[in-house]
């Protein structure tokens, strides 16, 4: 009887204390669904079933794949749930269907909800251990990748995971030099805005994860855009939008300018400065003023863009001044943004050569957009990938480059019509593309807008970021032999997506319901295959730069097949098959000579080393020396004049252990320029593989780049129109 007493008395105390740390811990509000939510849900559904190009059945075999699905997308690292949290869990396995045919969305919020709480629980253990010490000479390691590991069984083994993830954090701030009292400030802080950032999670933001759960299950490319994400997918694809010309970021829960547009309302009124904090947002000449001080980012952005010629206020807390510094209001009128960072770009290197010098051109394209819009409109200059390709082209001649390479790395595609555009300035009006809807119809894109604006020796850069459009254009060069393509094999998305406007549907004139990004077709080079899984191989290879884990099409489980259809009726306008013997052992040659090439090939290895091994040490003595090892690798990649890095410039790439938004913002911005001037090892070879294929095709067999090893060394950004050392 005393046992039972004694063991009753001890499962109270138990009780008790967790009561009590449920009662400290600011659990984050339960999120329920919108009214509109569930009406979305359903014509989403309806429309999947109906339209896309791989329709299956919303049933319960459906229903466990988005359960899958849907704790992968909240907890990909088996960070958060216990194994006994997916268990329970389990009941609602093969009830999301109902939940979405029945317009009955508890289920999935539930499930968000109780992710939310155990990601609370985690960042408030987290925070608990920071008053105790940690022992940095034991040998112990982190886990790089959790993936594939099982959820944590019990709350002990969490908490161990924890512990370690911690002793991480604290250890990358104290090899960085910070001391334990200032870490100990960090690492509380940044705990505690993980917590708060938690309770600003919406319920659309839930329904969109969920929705977007039940997308990529029936196929990795379709997706659901709510309002807001639908009105940033169109801002990206006509790269402009209405606002001051601002770039915001959080700091310390300020909006804080990051950076100002050239030519935007806030660079030309000359009252806002890289640093000030927007503190408060009022709309028209005299309406109330909104205070925006701990709000989410995008709520504060959502605040400041409107209409064009509009006025929006600003109340300002100056950077660099003190909390309690005095306001500064600033009013601004928008205008028309456009996007330049994200449009197409032009560089010209020169490369030395066995006769001197050879000017060879770089344009990069971040993507294939274009302003639809303003296109259906009737505006003769409306925005798009092409065209700006075709100027930058245009003024290339005027500076008599000899060829040009074409930069689609982690170019993840966009419009298709633009890939065909974009084409045909190199190969002109022909078949560029195929198209195979669900029915099986079969459809050719032909080029008919564009002439050939580059006849010249071209290269195309990939790599596996390089995704659809990317891959339809580099493909086409491919077939039809008009050039090389260099790089790694890419990403291997062979099939087309609309944009269907729920709200149309529904007859709504009130954009609440969303958008969905539908995969309706499946496209197929002018030779028949499709790049689908396999991606575009190119002639000439580089190793691969980034993580060499499955990327891509080909790591999605329920990704469309590779096949073949029948080829076009096409000609080649080119042949590159008779240089590439010779254009390969150059390559070969150059880069066993070439620094930069041979320490990207040993970092390489290193890197993929820690990823096999998939752990970290968290030794300090351990890390100090590998980090030794990575500041003097810096210091090699920002060496020599060609890179124009400043002195030093590798302090501001050594990790600090700090998050994006922890740092000074003047640290920050040192970082980015300092990343630019890395020397980019892939891109100076491919730039010397076009300067060979310039040589051969002047019958100039010996007197190629390969002569020199010498880094190619940029002599002209047509962006910023000014020569640079």
């Amino acid at each position: 009887m005393g046992q039972k007493l004694i063991g009753f008395v001890l499962a109270m105390a138990a009780a008790l204390q967790v009561a009590k740390a449920d009662a400290a811990l600011a659990y984050p509000p339960p999120l329920k669904p919108a009214a509109q939510d569930a009406k979305a849900a359903r014509l989403a559904a309806d429309l999947l079933s109906r339209y896309h190009y791989k329709a299956i059945p919303l049933d319960d075999a459906l229903s466990g794949q988005v359960f899958d699905q849907y704790l992968k997308s909240l907890d990909p690292e088996k960070l958060y749930f216990l194994q006994s949290d997916v268990d329970r869990m389990a009941a609602d396995r093969t009830r999301l269907d109902d939940a979405i045919l029945t317009e009955d969305l508890s289920a999935p919020f539930a499930i968000f909800n109780l992710y939310e709480r155990r990601a609370a629980e985690r960042m408030a253990f987290a925070r608990s251990l920071l008053s105790k010490g940690l022992d940095f000479e034991r040998d112990e390691t982190l886990m790089i990748d959790r993936k594939d590991q099982p959820w944590p069984a019990t709350e002990a083994e969490s908490q161990d995971l924890w512990r370690k993830r911690v002793k991480n954090d604290w250890l990358r701030l104290r090899l960085a030099g910070q001391d334990d009292a200032a870490i100990r400030k960090v690492l509380d802080k940044r705990y505690d805005s993980n917590i708060k950032r938690l309770a600003k999670i919406s319920s659309a933001d839930a329904f969109q994860a969920f929705m977007n759960a039940y997308t990529t299950a029936i196929e990795p490319h379709t997706n659901y855009l709510g309002p807001r994400a639908a009105e940033n997918f169109d801002i990206a694809m006509r790269l402009s939008l209405v606002g001051i010309g601002a770039v915001l970021m959080e700091i310390d829960g300020y909006a804080t300018i990051r950076e100002l547009v050239a030519g935007g309302p806030a660079m030309v009124s000359g009252q806002l400065k890289v640093g000030d904090r927007i503190v408060a947002v009022g709309q028209g000449a005299a309406g109330p003023m909104e205070d925006v001080v701990g709000w989410r980012l995008d709520d504060t952005v959502a605040l400041i863009r409107g209409a064009v010629a509009s006025t929006v206020r600003l109340d300002i807390l100056p950077a660099d001044s003190g909390p309690d510094a005095s306001i500064k209001p600033v009013t601004l009128v928008r205008n028309a943004i456009k996007m330049q960072d994200s449009a197409a770009k032009a560089k010209v290197y020169s490369v030395t050569t066995g006769e001197g010098k050879r000017a060879v051109a770089v344009i990069t394209l971040p993507s294939f957009y274009e302003d639809i819009a303003a296109l259906q409109k009737g505006d003769k200059d409306y925005r798009s990938a092409a065209r700006d390709v075709a100027q930058l082209l245009q003024e290339l001649k005027t500076q008599k480059v000899e060829g040009v390479l074409i930069d689609l790395r982690n170019n993840g595609g966009g419009s298709l019509r633009e890939a065909v555009a974009l084409t045909g300035l190199f190969v002109g009006k022909v078949p560029v593309v195929q198209t195979r809807n669900a029915k099986g119809d079969i459809s050719v894109s032909t080029n008919t807008d564009t002439g050939v604006a580059w006849n010249g020796p071209l290269g195309v850069l990939i790599n596996k970021g390089s995704a659809s459009a990317s891959e339809i254009f580099a493909a086409a060069i491919q077939d039809y032999g008009r050039g090389l393509v260099i790089g790694e094999p890419s990403f291997g998305k062979g099939t087309v997506q609309t944009v269907a406007s729920l709200d149309r549907i529904a007859k709504n004139p009130t954009p609440v319901f969303g958008d969905l990004k539908v995969t309706i077709a499946q496209f197929f080079r002018v030779n028949g295959a499709t790049t689908q899984l396999r991606g575009v191989t190119p002639d000439i290879r580089t190793p691969a730069t980034g993580d060499d884990t499955p990327f891509g099409e080909s790591s999605f489980g329920n990704a469309l097949p590779w096949t073949r259809i029948k080829a076009v009726d096409y000609a080649a306008v080119g042949d590159i098959t008779a240089q590439l013997p010779r254009l390969l052992a150059w390559h070969e040659s150059r880069v066993q000579r070439t620094p930069d090439y041979q320490g990207l090939l040993e970092d390489i290895a290193k890197a993929q080393d820690q990823r096999k091994n998939n752990v970290i040490s968290l030794n300090e003595a351990v890390r100090r020396k590998e980090r030794a090892a990575s500041e003097k690798r810096l210091v090699a990649l920002l060496g020599g004049v060609e890179t124009g890095a400043a002195p030093g410039a590798e302090s501001a790439l050594v990790d600090d252990g700090l998050q994006f938004n922890e740092r000074k913002l003047a640290k920050d911005l040192a970082a980015k320029k300092a990343r630019e001037a890395v020397n980019d090892a892939i891109l100076n070879e491919a730039v010397s593989i076009v300067s060979d294929s310039v040589a051969l095709k002047e019958g100039k067999a010996q007197i190629t780049a390969s002569a020199s090893p010498t880094r190619p060394v940029m002599v002209k950004d047509l962006s910023k129109g000014s020569s640079e050392p």
